[in-house]
């Protein structure tokens, strides 16, 4: 009985150790440019599903792009809920770009549609937007 107790309390404390690895992983702007950047584009897609919601935006010149918002509550507290964007939409996203620059991916910190902003990250958005 004792055996199997600690059996099943060291599967919890794995998975748990699992969870928070993946979600420290996650996290955090260590996998973004320091420098902003603009892009504008068309909607293709709208997903409010954890950990982060996201669009796919189409750009004119550079193909489609993967920008990310914040956790769903946040972004929520921006004001940015299911049906703010939708496919067909102009937007203008100002974000920090991934260091890998063969993938087209933005952490976005405001996103604009139409002529509504939305602050995701109004703490870092940089004076000079």
């Amino acid at each position: 009985m004792a055996l199997r107790f600690f059996t099943g309390l060291l599967s919890v404390l794995f998975a748990a150790c699992l969870l928070m690895t993946s979600a420290w992983a996650h996290h955090g702007w260590n996998w973004a440019d320091s420098e902003q950047i603009k892009l504008t584009g068309t909607v293709k897609s709208v997903s409010m599903v954890p950990p982060h919601p996201r669009l796919e935006v189409e750009t004119p010149n550079d193909g489609v792009w993967r920008i990310e918002l914040a956790n769903p509550a946040q972004t929520k507290r921006a004001g940015f809920i299911e049906g703010s964007a939708k496919p067909g939409d102009s937007v203008n996203v100002t974000g920090n770009r991934s260091k890998d620059h063969t993938e087209k991916r933005m952490k976005a910190v405001q996103i604009t549609v139409g002529d509504k902003a939305y602050d995701i990250y109004p703490d870092r958005i940089s004076a000079g937007r």
